[in-house]
């Protein structure tokens, strides 16, 4: 965990939760562990009943340094009955005891357990790196169980379902998170950012999944299971979504074979996913926003905005059951009066997703978004136009690699034309270098600076940075008359996109 003079310490959970507003966050080697570890802490707060009693308490109980004792003083005073013991022989902590016969013969390395290291899970690949004894400490080892359940990518597990639980136990669904971003409220202190994403609840909580085989009844291996009905919050921040044993070392400080297989799977509905926002498709439908390798989180920020800007706009009373809506709970008058000062309240918007090639984890990608009570509306216009300069930039850019291309291979070969275009296409420095301006206007915007002035600023940024690389990739062109004509025309076409009427205005000089 990480204090509030920015110190690493370990903590146990029942601390962690009594001292919740005197610990920044808590640490993870990615940020899907970060996510992994908040949903469990979630779960422990629902299960306790450790939650606001109605949307119109939650505002001023955001604000209970104290709220979230419950919870620890629930977990501290758990039954013996009650087991929380990574390495139980009947109740494993997380884990599917079942699979207890099977470790030995049919268990891997550590590495398996880490998403970032298994790579494709097929069993049908030679994968020497799972085989491999180095041993994981059991706190890592937590944490990577934890993010197996809620990010665990789909594909077939290397277990063989003949010989151990039945058929299905290989076939593993991608998990509750795994295709989705989850976006998770930000406070100052890791006791108000819990309870910024505790929301009221409307019937059961449901059961904490602290073990595979005790309460909830749980799906078999030996057909293909239909998703069973969420009993509550609690359920769903703690569900098992992978089979998993671990084994200790003699020492017990380390884990040094891991079992995986398939795990429970869920019917999630839009009420399991209070912190969604949609998305439109290359086939006009709509789903929630997604991870992806080519187009960063930041270029979608406008929908986090919207919103929040839509339930703060909606007729009648608001029933807190998204976190955006909770998010309109606060009164705009919290918003600082004067540009340049801090808002009295600030929160950060953290969207998390993970990337997968089919069974394999590609990268995590995430982005931080500040946001300010009564502030949606122009957060909204900064974003929404910051990333239509962006991507109008980024064709200028193609346009003007195609343009030079044209000049500089009169005679191409088709086969050829992607990569000789790819030559002069600056498009990849541009977005990597676009995202600490997009930062600085958003950041400037939340301070109450001018939003469209803060635009014309960051469009001259974003216009002058991407011509400088465009140059650069020009600068192979040969020394020739055809070598300045290509150069020419590649930017002369750029200046007349950033030109053009269809142009965002910022980008001619002009406010919008």
């Amino acid at each position: 965990m990480l204090t509030l003079d920015d110190q690493l310490v370990d903590v146990s959970l029942v601390d962690l939760l009594h001292d919740a507003d005197g610990l920044r966050t808590v640490e993870g080697g990615t940020p899907g562990e970060k996510v992994a570890i908040i949903e469990f802490l979630l779960a422990i707060c629902y299960a306790s009943g450790t939650y606001p009693e109605s949307a119109a308490q939650w505002p001023a109980w955001v604000d209970q340094k104290d709220a979230l004792r419950p919870a620890a003083q629930w977990l501290a005073q758990r039954p013996e009955s009650e087991v929380w013991d990574l390495f139980h022989p009947v109740e494993p902590l997380g884990q599917n005891a079942m699979l207890a016969p099977y470790l030995d013969e049919h268990g891997a390395g550590p590495a398996q357990l880490v998403i970032e290291r298994v790579g494709d899970y097929n069993q049908f690949f030679d994968h020497h790196h799972l085989e491999h004894p180095s041993p994981l400490s059991v706190a890592a080892a937590f944490r990577a169980m934890l993010t197996q359940h809620v990010y665990g990518p789909a594909g077939r597990a290397r277990i063989s379902g003949k010989a151990t639980l039945g058929a299905t136990i290989t076939n593993l669904a991608a998990a509750r998170l795994g295709t989705r971003i989850r976006v998770i409220a930000l406070g100052d202190t890791l006791g108000e950012t819990l309870r910024l994403n505790l929301a009221p609840v409307n019937g059961p909580c449901g059961e904490l999944n602290r073990t595979w085989t005790v309460g909830t009844k749980r799906r078999e291996f030996t057909s293909k299971p239909k998703g069973r009905a969420v009993a509550g919050p609690a359920d769903l921040h703690s569900y098992l979504g992978r089979s998993i044993l671990l084994r200790p070392t003699p020492d017990g400080e380390f884990v040094d074979r891991v079992l995986l297989g398939a795990g429970e799977i869920l019917s999630l509905t839009d009420e399991h996913m209070q912190d969604a926002v949609y998305a439109a498709r290359a086939d006009g439908s709509r789903r929630p926003l997604w991870a992806s390798a080519t187009r960063a989180v930041w270029r979608q920020a406008h929908a986090l905005y919207a919103a929040v800007a839509e339930a703060r706009s909606q007729a009648g009373g608001n029933d807190g059951g998204t976190l955006y809506r909770r998010l309109a709970l606060f009164p705009a008058e919290d918003v600082a009066p004067e540009p340049g000062q801090q808002p009295a309240r600030r929160i950060d918007l953290w969207a998390v997703g993970l990337v997968a090639k089919q069974t394999t984890a590609i990268a995590w990608v995430d982005g931080t978004f500040p946001f300010a009570p009564g502030l949606e509306a122009r957060l909204y216009l900064a974003s929404y136009r910051g990333s239509e300069i962006a991507e109008h930039v980024a064709g200028a850019l193609y346009k003007a690699a195609f343009a030079a291309w044209r000049v500089a291979y009169p005679n191409p070969k088709p086969a050829d034309k992607s990569n000789q275009i790819a030559r002069f296409d600056a498009r990849s420095q541009h977005w990597a270098a676009t995202q600490e301006p997009f930062d600085v206007l958003m950041e400037e915007t939340t301070l109450g600076e001018d939003v469209r002035a803060l635009l014309l600023e960051y469009a001259e940024t974003v216009a002058l940075t991407a011509r400088r690389f465009l140059a650069e990739c020009l600068d192979p062109l040969p020394r020739s008359a055809q070598g300045a004509k290509a150069r020419a025309a590649a930017l002369r076409r750029f200046d007349e996109e950033l030109a053009s009427p269809k142009a965002p205005a910022e980008l001619r000089g002009e406010p919008a």
